[in-house]
């Protein structure tokens, strides 16, 4: 995308579909760790018909997703003076998310199936703690966009006249609608060469898809079900270098069966362009069903100091400190040059240096992790709450009035997200009857087996001393 373009589109989309699937028969599933080729069980296969495709066409329960806006409490400071944002958190504000079915499904002979993905959001104004009119001031989307898109001097002073004619500046006044979905901004309509004139964090959304999809649907080998063969027909991004432009895993719905503790759960997002991953944290239980919790680590974030693996994701030396800078994660590159950066809500492990540029953010591992908790023998993830915070790099730009007085670069948050879902208490009960009652059972009878199995290897022991017993006994009587 050209630089005019880019300017008009802050688009970000957060976690491409995290579902709670319904559960499945799987009355041929036994508890060991399978071999690469398993007798499949119909029902599980990602096929027209089974039960499985059914549950993984739509939903199974509802996802939601909570936003938490940041509220600039010092603004005149920061514009006039370069001064460290204050800032408050507010929120939630709670939209219903993927209930729609995917789209343009294709099975294919290779034992895949493609599919696209609708994207719509619904407000949800009873789980929310105002409407979606509620205003606050945040960054100037914008505005503080436009130094990274157009880094030539005489355009940052087009520019700057334009913003200035508009009356923007680096901070503005927007309401929770506005800067989740769009609004047409002063500053843009008055750029004279073609440009998109609406800009919000997800714009375009509502009537969008992402795709394209394409996933093993388990029919030759189950522990590939739900693994993603490619996106838009690429195993990889042309983002990244070496192995983090790899599309890996799942889309973190759910997982292969016969899920281990000491298994590495690999899961691709598009719209934070990279794939990620979780481990094993502890045993959770919820509606009476047994489940793993795994968790995105510290490391999956960390700097290349202390994770060598995550140099492939340091795209520049500046701004990163020489790739040293642990917690943010610089994805401008696959947002058509706006300087987006994402982390954890609050900057949860991220370095002093980002965190120390503002005020009134107070980080917590049990508020602000992501989780995904996963029924171990079928693979489904039944409960999960993804968090995400996004963040625009703002850079001082002498051409630019509204950032002339910044004195640092810095990294601004905008809002942080929790996407979650629970499966309901009517689902929670099929599936306990389904898979957690017959396992159960399996558990019983092979305990009964292993007690009747050395019941009567004890009784064929005495019974045979007590023969061999008798035969000496008569030996010696017949001596």
């Amino acid at each position: 995308m050209e630089g005019d373009e880019a300017l008009g589109s802050l688009a970000l989309g957060w976690f491409t579909w995290w579902t709670v699937p319904e559960p499945q028969a799987l009355e041929d599933q036994l508890p060991q760790q399978p071999t690469k080729q398993l007798p499949r069980n119909q029902e599980d296969v990602i096929e027209n018909g089974t039960i499985a495709y059914e549950n993984w066409v739509v939903p199974g329960s509802p996802v939601y997703r909570q936003f938490w806006f940041y509220d600039v409490q010092n603004p005149l400071e920061v514009m006039n003076n370069g001064s460290r944002p204050i800032l408050k958190q507010i929120g939630p504000y709670t939209y219903r998310m993927r209930y729609l079915p995917k789209e343009n499904i294709t099975q294919h002979p290779d034992n895949t199936v493609s599919y696209m993905l609708p994207n719509v959001a619904r407000f949800e104004p009873d789980m929310s703690v105002g409407p979606e009119n509620d205003t606050f001031t945040c960054i100037n989307l914008a505005v503080v966009a436009a130094p990274a898109l157009y880094q030539n001097s005489f355009i940052q002073i087009l520019l700057n006249t334009w913003i200035k004619s508009s009356k923007s500046f680096m901070l503005q006044t927007r309401s929770v609608k506005e800067i989740l979905w769009g609004y047409e901004d002063p500053f843009l309509k008055k750029v004279i060469f073609p440009v998109e004139r609406t800009i919000g964090v997800f714009y375009p959304y509502n009537g969008t898809s992402d795709g394209q999809y394409r996933v093993f649907n388990g029919k030759d080998d189950i522990s590939k079900t739900a693994i993603i063969q490619s996106y838009k027909n690429k195993s990889t991004l042309s983002i990244w270098a070496d192995q983090c432009d790899m599309v890996n895993g799942t889309d973190g719905a759910s997982f292969p069966p016969f899920v281990r503790k000491d298994r590495i759960l690999h899961f691709f997002s598009s719209d934070i362009c990279r794939s990620t991953y979780g481990i094993f944290d502890s045993e959770q239980i919820v509606k009476e069903i047994p489940l793993y919790r795994f968790t995105v680590p510290r490391a999956a974030f960390a700097s290349p100091l202390e994770t060598p693996e995550n140099k492939c994701f340091c795209t520049e030396e500046v701004h990163s400190k020489n790739c040293t800078t642990s917690g943010v994660l610089d994805i401008s590159t696959c947002k058509e040059g706006k300087p987006v950066y994402i982390s954890l809500p609050h900057f949860l492990y991220a370095s002093e240096d980002v965190s120390k540029n503002i005020e009134g953010l107070s980080a917590n591992k049990d508020e602000h992790e992501t989780f995904l908790d996963i029924e171990p023998t079928t693979g489904f993830t039944l409960r999960f709450a993804k968090k995400l915070q996004i963040n625009l790099l703002v850079t001082p730009a002498p051409k630019i009035d509204a950032l002339s007085k910044l004195t640092r670069s810095y990294i601004f948050p905008i809002l942080w997200l929790n996407e979650t879902a629970t499966i309901d208490d009517e689902k929670a009960a099929m599936f306990r009857s389904k898979v957690i009652s017959p396992m159960k059972l399996l558990h019983l009878l092979q305990v009964v087996l292993i007690i009747v199995g050395c019941v009567m290897f004890l009784v064929f022991t005495v019974s045979y001393l007590i023969c061999r017993s008798n035969k000496l006994s008569n030996k010696e009587v017949y001596l």
